[in-house]
């Protein structure tokens, strides 16, 4: 009964002392900040659609394994046919990196965004599918400054395969007869702030708290689905007209976890290609990079060096993200507001 109750807290939360947290982890976030903050819905003046793939700690049986698809649109003519962004031929050209761009930037006209996410982690024998909807309002608070307010809302279903839990009493109550296959409702907000060269984000996942036990006596109800707070922040620092650097920060907080915090640095070229590295704190060091194929499709790439404890039986993480811009009328190759 204790070994089947401590294998499900670790999976649960990821590994507790290491990193308790219940959503799923990823290092390319600074690829798709519309994971972490529904305020994001609609940002761009295209749809935005994105598939990504992590498998964490690799070499560990039953470690992380994160898939998800997203889609995200902005709604109204004025920001689709009239504003700044939709300009073919601002200051600089259609590169969104130069300093030209940067001096002639406008706000975004107030609009609204749309999105939705399919998200599934898979950590040992519990499986945790999200499925979100989510709505954005863009306001312009000043010529150079908008500022976007987000909710999401859906459902978490969350399944534990008993097939892969080995027992001495196959009828242990922890899951004997219990709700091995459950629905949660998943709700989420944020705010968005975002200018020409720098962006502030706060967002707040899983507000719901929510017990978690899978088996019919409150006895074992030693889980619980928490909240998970996200603040991020990045700028953008001019090296050239076509090269850019992109710092960016991102602190998380999950009770009763302490808080931890990522470092992230991506140098642009041009509106093409991307590298960069990032750190998180008593966790891994990664690697990243990007390319802009073409004003339709663009891929992203990092590997994760672990630096925890771990780190004797995990070969580290690789995650993917493919990205497809719809609907790209001005034929952008690269993000003109979340970069």
């Amino acid at each position: 009964m204790k070994k089947l109750l401590l294998i499900l807290t670790a999976f649960i939360f990821y590994l507790p002392g290491l990193h308790a947290q219940q959503k799923p982890q990823y290092t390319q976030y600074v690829f798709n900040n519309f994971l972490l903050n529904p305020a994001v819905s609609g940002i761009e003046n295209y749809t935005d659609v994105k598939a990504g793939y992590r498998s964490q700690w690799t070499g560990l049986n039953g470690a992380p394994v994160t898939s998800y698809l997203t889609i995200n649109a902005p709604l109204g003519s004025r920001f689709i046919e009239g504003d700044a962004t939709s300009m073919p031929n601002v200051a600089g050209g259609d590169n969104p990196f130069s300093r030209s761009y940067n001096r002639e930037y406008m706000a975004a006209e107030p609009h609204h965004g749309i999105g939705a996410m399919v998200v599934t982690d898979r950590a040992g024998p519990i499986t945790t599918t999200n499925l979100d909807a989510t709505y954005a309002y863009h306001l312009g608070i000043s010529s150079k400054l908008n500022l976007a307010v987000g909710v999401m809302a859906g459902f978490e279903h969350v399944n534990l395969d008993i097939s892969q839990v080995s027992l001495d009493n196959p009828d242990d109550p922890a899951i004997y007869n219990g709700h091995n296959s459950q629905w949660k409702p998943d709700v989420g907000v944020g705010l968005w702030a975002y200018s020409g060269n720098y962006y502030v984000g706060v967002s707040a996942q899983q507000l719901i708290k929510q017990n978690l036990t899978f088996g019919e006596s409150s006895a074992y109800n030693q889980s619980q689905l928490v909240p998970h707070y996200f603040v991020t922040a990045g700028y953008k620092v001019f090296l050239s007209d076509d090269v850019a650097l992109l710092p960016s920060v991102l602190f998380k907080y999950v009770k009763p976890a302490p808080t931890s915090f990522d470092v992230n640095l991506k140098v642009a070229f041009s509106d093409k290609i991307w590298i960069g590295g990032s750190y998180r704190h008593n966790d891994s060091y990664a690697g990243m990079a990007g390319i802009n194929i073409s004003s339709i499709i663009n891929v992203g790439y990092s590997y994760d060096f672990t630096s925890s404890s771990l780190n004797t039986v995990s070969n580290g993480s690789h995650e993917i993200v493919i990205g497809i811009l719809l609907n790209n009328r001005y034929k952008v190759r690269c993000p003109q507001r979340s970069w």
